[in-house]
């Protein structure tokens, strides 16, 4: 059995709601301290809060081309400067879907590459949403990502569409190889869910529940 320790590290602890006020995301940023997960996720607009509130010793990870990733790629780069200028240390952004959908693989890169050169050396993320996606997309999609620089591949949003699944985190994981990032988002609020998508190949969790989560496991 994982120890919550190290189950802890491996959570980013999210609030990404459009109705998200300053006390919830003080409540989260305090809930991140308490339980050490690895970092706060939040919005755009919550990025400078949370750091005040984390300052150094905890991270914020913002959400970047956010939920649609339909945002053109100047802009996402811009977002993803600005998140840098105001604390964020990680960056999670939305995939050009369309684009995959429709094979313009450099499209693709190009939109990835943009906010890896904004980041600036910080973790970057690129979320594919999945639901959306067939298996030989999400293929592609994870190549072009570690092609591009990324961190890590992400699977969801957890917005308006079904989130991970264990099958879609395995075909990442083959995809990418050993060494690269895998985050399992969406849907996970239980700690069954949690240590499925562990034992598939994640080695992130985003999740709302992450005290929840926590709790049940200090209870075994």
């Amino acid at each position: 059995m994982i120890t919550a320790e190290k189950l802890a590290g491996m959570i980013d602890h999210t609030n990404i709601k459009p109705d998200a006020n300053k006390e919830d995301i003080i409540k989260l940023c305090n809930d991140v301290v308490e339980y050490n997960f690895s970092s706060a996720c939040v919005t755009p607009v919550n990025v400078a809060l949370a750091h005040q509130i984390l300052g150094k010793d905890f991270g914020v990870c913002a959400v970047i081309g956010f939920p649609f990733g339909t945002n053109k790629s100047e802009i996402k780069a811009f977002e993803a400067l600005v998140a840098v200028e105001d604390g964020a240390v990680e960056l999670d952004m939305v995939l050009n879907i369309g684009s995959i959908k429709s094979s313009e693989d450099a499209v693709v890169q190009r939109d990835i590459e943009g906010v890896v050169e904004s980041a600036d050396g910080m973790v970057v993320k690129v979320i594919l949403e999945t639901a959306l996606l067939t298996g030989n997309e999400i293929i592609r999609a994870s190549i072009l990502s570690k092609e591009a620089g990324a961190d890590y591949v992400k699977t969801s949003t957890g917005i308006g569409y079904p989130g991970a699944n264990a099958h879609d985190v395995e075909l990442i994981r083959k995809t990418v190889g050993p060494n690269m990032g895998v985050k399992a988002s969406g849907g996970i609020r239980n700690l069954k869910t949690a240590l499925d998508m562990i034992n598939a190949g994640a080695s992130k969790i985003g999740t709302s529940t992450g005290p929840a989560i926590l709790d049940e496991l200090l209870k075994k």
